[in-house]
């Protein structure tokens, strides 16, 4: 049996991209409300800025491209903000006010960097996706990544593997919140890039230091 959330239990979509990188990271942001920015952040911040503007809608030939477009999934529990979604003319399609014709869903997500070996990037695109399809009825096969540092374009299909990666992850997200629950440090090569060292510490988790110490000796070092 499906579980529906309600509109309350919403949590941000954008958080599946932490939660699969590292739940503790997904914990400090979403369940602490920590949050601390640093250079890679900040020029992701900008690229979506530069992109999600809620006023633009615009066709080019046989696709209407909507930005910035707001979705939500009560069957995931989640809710957040297309970067874009292009609306592409198919006999199969779903009709949009004002438009002739028929039309198929496809959302596109903005990243800074390049494409990665985890599929991270894809299971969030994958959860614009099935957002799209609950409030449309429509079953949305593809969407596309674009990495700002390679300026390429990259299509991703929405296999049954990866919905179920979204879908689990979704749940295990949920139960996480309910419990109010903050995973352990589990240090990984990631953490040299996360913006939430200094929050997080990692590298308390392989010194034989109290927090007390490690701290005076962070002060020390500092004011050198």
């Amino acid at each position: 049996m499906t579980t529906e959330y309600s509109p309350e239990d919403l949590l941000p979509l954008s958080g599946i991209q932490h939660f699969l990188f590292c739940r503790r990271q997904w914990a400090l942001i979403h369940v602490e409300r920590q949050w601390q920015e640093n250079a890679l952040t900040a020029e992701g911040r900008i690229l979506h800025n530069r992109v999600d503007d809620p006023f633009l809608t615009e066709r080019r030939q046989d696709v209407i491209v909507a930005r910035a477009v707001p979705v939500a999934s009560p069957s995931l529990g989640l809710f957040g903000i297309c970067d874009m979604v292009e609306f592409t003319a198919a006999p199969d399609g779903i009709h949009l006010p004002g438009y002739a014709g028929s039309f198929l869903p496809a959302p596109v997500e903005y990243k800074r960097g390049k494409q990665k070996q985890e599929q991270i990037d894809e299971a969030q695109l994958c959860a614009q996706a099935i957002c799209l399809e609950d409030m449309l009825a429509i079953s949305i096969p593809a969407g596309y990544l674009y990495y700002g540092q390679t300026r390429r374009r990259v299509a991703v299909a929405f296999t049954n593997a990866l919905r179920d990666v979204v879908r689990k992850a979704a749940q295990e997200m949920h139960a996480t919140f309910q419990r109010g629950h903050t995973p352990k440090v589990k240090p990984f090569k990631g953490c040299k890039s996360c913006s939430l060292a200094d929050l997080c510490l990692p590298q308390l988790q392989n010194r034989a230091i109290s927090a007390s110490t490690y701290i005076r000796q962070q002060i020390e070092r500092h004011n050198a």
